[in-house]
């Protein structure tokens, strides 16, 4: 069964990307959530999600230091990790970008590019 893990410490935002992804969960889909970085890295650990929404600006473990321990620490790369972050500068696309992320995206999201790149990221439908 495929696993989607969101990781952001708004609520709302949780909230929001969890009914973006609801219609999934017909398809087999589990999603998993976490509120902070700590919390992330246990799921991950324990769960190996497929595909990761991360968050940068968390309490405990920030998103750039997840996507590190996740992809160069524990070496798992076949985890497609997303940055959802409202930090747009280019530095921080950048350094998503060097610890790992396979994609930078920014707040606020279009919920359908969400759909659609998780979708393409599970081979769903």
């Amino acid at each position: 069964m495929p696993k989607v893990l969101i990781v952001d410490d708004e609520p709302h935002i949780r909230m929001l990307l969890e009914q973006t992804l609801e219609d999934l969960e017909d398809s087999g889909v589990d999603i998993l959530i976490a509120e902070d970085g700590e919390k992330a890295l246990e799921l991950i650990k324990s769960e190996k999600p497929d595909l990761v929404f991360l968050d940068v600006m968390m309490p405990k473990v920030n998103g750039f230091d997840v996507c590190n321990a996740v992809k160069n620490e524990m070496n798992m790369r076949d985890i497609y990790i997303v940055m959802l972050t409202a930090k747009g500068q280019e530095f921080d696309k950048k350094r998503g970008i060097e610890v790992g992320a396979d994609i930078y995206m920014t707040k606020p999201f279009n919920p359908d590019e969400i759909y659609s790149k998780t979708v393409e990221v599970l081979g769903i439908e």
